[in-house]
């Protein structure tokens, strides 16, 4: 993870990283640090899910996407 960190960094990129208090990681310019509360292993992956998706709807209303109508929908819908 440590590599595409960096990797983002030497693009000169934004990037936001959802981490719990006890990541050592410090925001700055080009990380941004989304704190998100400590919870049991089994949690995390539904807990982290939610801020993700609120950061990509947000993006893309910004980005002037609308989010109502997904792109490429009829490649993943099997029509009967």
């Amino acid at each position: 993870m440590k590599s595409n960190m960096e990797e983002v960094r030497a693009r000169d990129d934004q990037m936001f990283v959802f981490a719990d208090r006890q990541a050592s990681l410090v925001s700055d310019d080009a990380i941004k640090v989304l704190w998100v509360e400590a919870a049991p292993e089994v949690v995390v992956p539904i807990l982290y899910t939610v801020p993700l998706q609120l950061l990509s709807y947000f993006i893309a209303i910004i980005e002037g996407t609308v989010v109502d109508q997904p792109r490429n929908l009829a490649k993943s819908v099997t029509v009967e």
